[in-house]
């Protein structure tokens, strides 16, 4: 690999796993229009290191709070706002757990192609722009319920269909009950923390059952770009999100799939 694809897809990975946008959708792209062939399975452990590191550093005054109340919590002294919060992060990880051991073979082998992805693209962008327009946006992360907990927990598995945005469905459900643009981000990107520590725990036992050569340089090059593209996403769009609102990201997913529908289907 040279440095403009190391550069571009960790560029990709970096911004999309957080944006609303589908990162599935930007992936099938790069190789469509750049003609590369496909990066490997190592350089996609590398990013995806590299977007947990930036998550981790970014939420990382959060995170030990949140940690070191939920331990508290066990003892049974308190169960603070922190401790709710951590609770609640791990409840709602479970149901996308569950779909993605019960039918992730499925969905591999039935749903990955470019039709599905641009369908869930433009589908679920809309519920997004309904969810942003109807909301009441009164509530913060800390302030998240057990329904809460139930109705966003299921809505991440739903983001196992390619096309719709891990980051974005969870955010579309934290503002239709009631959550604020910022505390929707918020709970979706502690959110992720888990389902990325997953997902790059699988890839790296796949990766080494695999008896290939490492390019530790390619892929420390590419979880370092992706780290720091990550963690600037997230600082930008937490700051002008309650400003700008979700309906530029909703255009963009119907544009983006817009274009794969002519790409592939036409």
């Amino acid at each position: 690999m040279d440095f403009m694809q190391i550069l571009l897809l960790a560029l990709v990975q970096g911004i999309t796993e957080f944006l609303p946008v589908s990162s599935s959708a930007h992936l099938i792209l790069v190789p469509v229009l750049t003609g590369w062939e496909d990066q490997g399975l190592a350089f996609d452990v590398a990013v995806h290191v590299g977007t947990l590191s930036a998550v981790v550093i970014y939420f990382r005054r959060e995170l030990i709070r949140m940690a070191r109340e939920w331990l508290v919590s066990l003892t049974g002294k308190r169960l603070s706002a922190d401790a709710r919060l951590a609770w609640a992060v791990i409840f709602a990880t479970i149901p996308a757990g569950l779909a993605g051991l019960l039918l992730g073979d499925f969905i591999e082998q039935y749903l990955r192609s470019p039709v599905v992805i641009a369908l869930a693209t433009i589908g679920f962008g809309l519920l997004l722009w309904r969810a942003d327009a109807t909301g009441k946006r009164v509530r913060g992360e800390h302030h998240v319920g057990w329904r809460d907990v139930v109705v966003i927990g299921c809505a991440q598995a739903l983001a196992l269909i390619p096309g719709t945005s891990r980051s974005g469905i969870t955010m579309t459900a934290a503002l239709a009950m009631g959550l604020t643009r910022e505390a929707a981000a918020r709970f979706s990107f502690l959110l992720s923390i888990p389902i990325i520590l997953a997902a790059g725990g699988l890839e790296t036992i796949k990766l080494i059952e695999q008896p290939v050569p490492v390019a530790w340089d390619v892929l420390v090059s590419g979880a370092a770009l992706s780290a720091v593209s990550a963690f600037l996403c997230i600082h930008f769009f937490l700051k002008l999100l309650e400003r700008i609102g979700m309906l530029p990201f909703v255009i963009y997913r119907l544009l983006l799939g817009g274009f794969l529908l002519v790409l592939f289907a036409f």
